[in-house]
């Protein structure tokens, strides 16, 4: 047997637990959530590929119910925030408290310090909250008075807004949008799904769900991610979608010149990095141990919907962020 093939026969085992796990992961998150695949995968993918995840629906779509069930498998320290115009940073963050008996203050940590957070309507909360969180997705510390402190690791913000209310919201900042690694658009349910959905409501309470990934399965699953491989074309094929969303980029080789004049402003390489890492993760859902074209077609919606800024001609077509990338997923080759 040759280095390559006994390389393969060692790496087997460990692709076949992931995905037996990632099976698992998705029918426990199925006892309370029913049906919503790509909100399930996506937040799975997030947690893998260790990033943060903004979750878009009307509301009773269960995207809080998600976050709050993904915790209790993951079995790690949750925290929910519900944002609001007056929240302040320190609400947050938390903030320094005199001790008189010590004569010194002392600093008092904020609902931020979890590994998991929910950040609830998100979009209600003004700047200067967005601005603490910011600093906590991008650099994993917040700064209280003079003090950096480092926050919980594994940490990930898991963040929900509602589409359709605009009284009394905050548009995010593209900064704090880019720093998402997926942007998720929860849809309505089927009808059979709904009818499921009232069956289970009529029982005594939630279903109770197992810890099953534990940090270190997420390690594991994470590791296993990180394996898969990716061919150089895959890879120049990624950054090609990613640049074709740019104005200023080349617009030769039959890239449309008409698709440029929906789009202000596109993806940063941020967004080619996250490309990468979350097909890696969709090769692992679907049980291979390398990256296909598809996979990247696949995730591409989720990564770059919230990178994008669209233009005037864009709103007035009636066109969303998810049709302007389908066309340039159609005219970007595949290798």
């Amino acid at each position: 047997m040759g280095p390559m093939s006994q390389e393969r026969t060692e790496k087997a085992p460990a692709m076949n637990d992931a995905v037996i796990l990632l099976d698992e992961c998705r029918k426990e998150l199925g006892k309370r959530v029913v049906g919503q695949r790509e909100m399930v995968d996506g937040l799975l993918t997030a947690l893998i590929a260790g990033g943060h995840a903004l979750l878009e629906g009307v509301p009773g779509l269960a995207k809080t119910l998600a976050v709050k069930t993904l915790a209790e498998m993951t079995g790690l320290s949750f925290k929910r925030v519900q944002f609001t115009p007056d929240l302040l940073p320190a609400d947050l963050t938390g903030t320094l408290i005199w001790e008189q008996s010590v004569g010194r203050f002392s600093v008092r940590r904020g609902p931020v310090f979890a590994n998991v957070v929910l950040a609830d309507e998100i979009n209600r909360a003004p700047a200067k909250v967005q601005s603490a969180l910011l600093e906590a997705m991008e650099e994993r510390q917040v700064t209280i008075g003079d003090e950096s402190l480092r926050l919980p690791d594994p940490f990930f913000v898991l963040a929900t807004q509602n589409p359709i209310e605009h009284e009394g919201t905050y548009a995010l900042p593209e900064a704090e949008l880019d720093r998402f690694l997926l942007k998720l658009s929860i849809q309505y349910p089927s009808r059979e799904e709904e009818e499921r959905i009232v069956r289970i409501s009529a029982e005594a309470g939630l279903p109770p769900v197992k810890a099953i990934l534990d940090p270190a399965a997420l390690r594991s699953l994470s590791a296993a991610a990180e394996s898969v491989r990716v061919d150089d074309k895959v890879v120049e094929y990624l950054v090609s979608v990613v640049s074709a969303t740019r104005p200023s980029g080349d617009k030769k080789k039959g890239h449309r010149d008409d698709l440029y004049r929906y789009v202000s402003f596109g993806a940063s390489p941020r967004a080619s990095l996250a490309l990468f890492r979350c097909a890696r993760v969709r090769a692992l859902f679907e049980g291979r141990s390398w990256v296909m074209p598809e996979d990247v077609k696949a995730v591409a919606p989720a990564v770059l919907r919230h990178r994008l800024v669209l233009s005037y001609e864009a709103e007035a077509d009636g066109l969303d962020a998810d049709a302007v990338l389908s066309r340039v997923l159609a005219f970007v080759p595949v290798p």
